[in-house]
């Protein structure tokens, strides 16, 4: 365990936004280095080391990205490109270490290469959607004090609308003469020394997707990158550098950014970065393109189950699917099995701590489990004071590892972080062989006339119905039982939804539920409310 939490080498970071701004030393998580993979040397570039010594260990001419078009960068070619673009950066746009510079756009090379490019200037890259509105862009430029942005052409409106005052925007993917890649072409192609970050610099700022109203920003340093690609990566995937990884969370998201970018070039893989890469595009692209790693979300697996029964895609290629950003249902595990003959691997991972960090792959996956804590992390269930509950009882899932919960300003710090454990917010069991089980999110649990009714285990039995694409259960105020239980469904189409549906649905929940987490009332929609990475937003259903 680090005895010593804090930054503990010379930044160098000219721009010292970043380190002003971390929490205090005191509230940070104990971080644990226990594999021998994970000590990193204090000066260390994650941009380097995911793109440079990775070309010096597999060479130029391995694919890199491919774009879904049949465009296929190699090593070299997304080395030189990324060289060529962090030279305009720390060239004729000024941007010096330390500095946030914002990315937003569609899922593609160049913005995966922009990124890369900021991590090699020793710039903090400030990940957004390019689906989140004006003001979502203004909030997040405002908290983290963003002056520079690298931005799609046709994600540019938007951020335009924000009125950050003072962001300079740079486009890329235009026919403008001081377009980036216009730019990054004249700019020559000798390579670009990285600046020698220290490890413990920061390297990113994400931003939490909003299930519960306001984000919050996460700080990352460089070593954290690294650390997540080191233990989740190495040891639950075991990625090979003949993969072809792809998926649907887009890179503004900690969980494709990981998927999509750091773990395909820490192995000297490749990644298939799909614009449009809904669960209706990806079975197309999985047998085009021979895809062998896949990450998407409980619904999307569930979308492409449909699709497989109406229609026999090639699914041969794949060897690994992960599934996290939600609870997995038990019947979506054993239908995604039944019809592919794949094992799903399940995670958790949280954008405060980068990735998964409890999950199981292979003969160690355990049906209706998350698993078990990743290689290099520790977890444990705890009540509300902190201390650890006895196995089979519910309590609060607890985590530390090689990364923490680190809030931009420290702002709500002390909620997530305690007694140096970091408190994800879920409700888990932990069996007596150590594995963790999901109940609910801490606030989605329903307390009704007593009861304690965890809402997604009502959700998994709703979702069991043949009839039901989606479901979300949450509580409503009630005078007399303080709580009841609404469930909120999306029916296949052409359905009645009616008072007979909701009847059979209370129906069916009673046969496999006791009678007290029945829903009291069936409302029917025609899409639940989501983030713009698929997350569930059951505060707006609350509201």
């Amino acid at each position: 365990m680090d005895p010593t939490p804090g930054p503990s080498t010379p930044s160098a970071h000219v721009d010292t936004f970043t380190r002003d701004h971390l929490p205090p030393c005191e509230q940070w998580p104990d971080l644990v280095f226990d594999l021998p993979g994970l000590r990193y040397p204090e000066r260390l570039n994650c941009g380097a080391e995911l793109l440079d010594r990775t070309v010096e260990r597999f060479g130029p001419e391995r694919p890199a990205f491919r774009d879904g078009t049949g465009g296929v960068w190699t090593y070299g070619e997304l080395r030189e490109r990324v060289d060529r673009v962090a030279r305009v950066l720390t060239g004729e746009l000024g941007v010096v270490p330390g500095n946030r510079v914002l990315l937003r756009g569609p899922t593609t090379p160049w913005l995966a290469a922009c990124w890369l490019a900021v991590m090699k200037a020793g710039a903090v890259a400030v990940t957004v959607l390019a689906q989140q509105r004006p003001r979502e862009l203004a909030v997040m430029c405002e908290m983290a004090a963003v002056r520079h942005a690298l931005c799609d052409i046709r994600s540019v409106d938007d951020l335009v609308k924000a009125e950050v005052p003072g962001l300079r925007i740079t486009a890329f993917g235009g026919d403008a003469p001081d377009d980036l890649l216009r730019r990054a072409e004249r700019s020559g192609p000798e390579p670009y020394e990285a600046v020698a970050t220290a490890a413990d610099d920061v390297a990113l700022i994400a931003f939490t997707s909003g299930t519960t109203g306001r984000p919050k920003g996460c700080m990352h340093f460089h070593r954290d990158v690294l650390a997540v690609a080191d233990t989740f990566a190495a040891h639950v995937l075991r990625p090979r550098p003949d993969d072809v990884f792809a998926g649907s969370p887009p890179l503004g998201f900690t969980f494709g950014l990981g998927g999509l970018v750091i773990f395909p070039l820490r192995a000297g893989a490749s990644a298939l970065l799909l614009e449009q890469a809904g669960p209706r595009h990806l079975l197309p692209a999985v047998a085009e393109h021979g895809v062998s790693v896949l990450f998407t979300a409980p619904t999307a697996y569930r979308v492409m189950l449909d699709e497989l029964a109406s229609r026999p895609y090639d699914t041969g290629s794949l060897r690994l699917c992960v599934s996290a950003g939600e609870n997995l249902p038990e019947a979506t595990w054993h239908a995604w099995r039944e019809r592919t003959g794949l094992r799903l691997v399940n995670g958790i991972g949280a954008t405060e701590l980068l990735h998964i960090f409890v999950s199981a792959a292979g003969e160690a996956i355990r049906p209706g489990t998350t698993g078990v804590p990743v290689p290099g992390w520790h977890a444990r269930v705890v009540d509300a004071s902190g201390r650890p509950v006895p196995d089979g009882q519910e309590g609060l899932l607890a985590v530390r590892g090689p990364v923490g919960c680190r809030y931009l300003r420290g702002e709500r710090q002390g909620e997530y972080v305690r007694d140096g454990w970091n408190l994800t917010g879920d409700t888990y069991v932990r069996d007596a062989d150590g594995y963790l089980r999901y109940v609910a999110r801490a606030d989605d649990m329903i307390i009704s006339a007593g009861y304690n009714i965890p809402g997604p285990q009502v959700e998994e039995a709703l979702l069991a119905h043949p009839d039901v694409l989606e479901a979300a259960v949450v509580g409503r105020p009630d005078e007399r039982r303080g709580e009841v239980v609404v469930a909120y469904a999306v029916l296949r189409d052409g359905l009645p939804r009616d008072e007979t549906t909701a009847e059979e649905l209370r129906s069916f929940v009673r046969s496999r539920l006791v009678p007290y987490k029945c829903p009291r009332e069936v409302v029917f929609l025609d899409a639940l409310p989501r983030t713009p990475t698929g997350k569930l937003q059951r505060f707006r259903l609350r509201a």
